[in-house]
This record gives structure tokens, sequence and C-alpha cells, in this order.
């Protein structure tokens, strides 16, 4: 497969987080074709193979903006922020999303492919009804907003470019982006999807500043160094991408059966 730059959003105290989330990746997806592009202020490199570190400020809008200065807006990345990091991965269906991406003859007009279909997702509200193709044998829901831009995705340089010109040059704290994209109206222009069906599972690294239970777990189970700066591990585990999928999404009682039965497991 051809290589392709995959943007990861962080910086230098998350070092020991973003190990994880690429190490994850080499695990579950051996011959992936990602080259990781990492920014650092400080911080030595920590990782040899399919990584590339870039000097960037210190400030979030500046970090992205200074990690695709130099591509063009067509260009095909990979979004992948280290607040998210790999669980399970359908590598068979994505590596076909992917190709269809890179062909010459693709016609879809795709700006954003997004495989992890949950939460707001799986809301009709944000997705448009008639804006369904089929795609690299597979049906994809064109979205209607920024919804889900943090969860890793296949995008066109020119999607992440938009939105952070869009904010403000001072980002503090990151959680404020939530609010900011939300308020926003993403370009008429800019088409982004989600597939109809789930193919990945994702964890959440941290909650509020502390490691989740879940990333505390895989991080030991691939012998991560933890974070120097870690004080506490929640008794958090957030997962996206386990709820039920398809035309509509989970119920109240459905979702409250599920998160019971994985607590009393």
């Amino acid at each position: 497969m051809k290589s392709i730059k995959a943007i990861v959003l962080t910086y230098d105290k998350y070092r020991s987080v973003t190990d994880h989330m690429i190490i994850r990746y080499n695990s579950l997806w051996p011959k992936h074709p990602f080259v990781f592009r990492v920014p650092f202020q400080n911080a030595t490199p920590t990782l040899n193979n399919n990584v590339e570190y870039i000097q960037t400020p210190s400030d979030i809008k500046g970090t992205v903006l200074a990690l695709i200065s130099d591509l063009d807006d067509e260009e095909l990345i990979y979004w992948c922020i280290d607040d998210k990091y790999p669980i399970t991965l359908d590598v068979q269906k994505i590596e076909k999303i992917y190709e269809g991406l890179v062909n010459e003859n693709n016609e879809t007009c795709a700006d954003a492919v997004l495989f992890c279909r949950c939460r707001d997702m799986l809301k009709e509200a944000n997705l448009f009804k008639d804006k369904s193709q089929h795609f690299a044998g597979h049906v994809i829901r064109e979205r209607r907003n920024y919804n889900q831009i943090w969860i890793h995705q296949f995008l066109k340089v020119k999607v992440i470019r938009a939105l952070f010109n869009a904010f403000p040059d001072e980002i503090n704290p990151a959680k404020v982006m939530d609010d900011w994209k939300d308020k926003l109206d993403k370009p008429a222009e800019h088409r982004l999807f989600v597939t109809k069906d789930n193919f990945a599972v994702f964890g959440e690294s941290t909650t509020r500043g502390h490691l989740t239970k879940n990333c505390y777990k895989s991080m030991n189970k691939y012998n991560v160094t933890l974070p120097d700066w870690i004080s506490e591990v929640t008794e958090k585990e957030i997962i996206m991408g386990d709820e039920q999928v398809g035309d509509g999404y989970e119920s109240t009682v459905t979702s409250l059966f599920r998160k019971l039965k994985k607590r009393f497991a």
C-alpha cells in the first residue's frame, strides 16, 4: 500500500501516550501505511519505525498548522489524536476504504471517511438522510457537521486546516474545542462521510488529566512506560465503537442494559 502521513495531535508531556497509540496500530495492523507525524518541542525521539518527529510551537493551533504546513489541501492524511487508541480494527475492510480513497478513479468526492460509527454518528440528526453512497463495498453516510472529528479517520488536509483556522489562536483548555466545533458551520463543499457499519473500536486515553482505566491496562500489557505525571488512574473505562450500529442508534433501554451487563460481567 502507498504510504500516508498520519497527523498526531499531542505534546511532549503525553509522549508515552503517543507511543502507546502507535504501538497499538503496529500490533493490530502490522502492514499499515502510516508514517506518523509526531510534534515535539523539547522531547527527544522515542520510536524509530514509521515515525517522523516535527518540531512545532507549543500551542494547539500552531502545532496542527505546523504539522500540515507543507501539505496540499487535497492530500489525503490520517488524522489520529493520541487521546484515542485502537482496540480492535477490521483491517481488511479499512484497507479497502483506504484503497478506494487513493484510487485515482475515485468518484465519491469524499473529503473524509470515518470508519468508527459511534456516539453522535448513530443519531440521524447528524447525517444527511438522502446522501448515502456505495463505496469500497460498503455504504457510507454523509455527515452534516464536525461531530466525531476527533476520532481517527481518513481525511483531506483542507478539512483540518479549515477547522483549526476557524479556531482562536489561544486554545486553553483543549476541551473548549468541542464547544467551538459544534458552533461552526462545516463548509458545504467539504464532504465528510461515516461508514454505515462500524469497523473499529477505540479507547480514550485520558479523562480530566488522568489515564483511563482501559488505557492504563493496555499500556501495562504492551510494556509502555507510564507517564511520569501519573498520580492516579480513574476507574472510568471509556470505549467508542461497541454500540449497536445500523440505520438507527441504540435505544436508551438497550444502552442501559449493555452498560449494566458490562459492569457486572
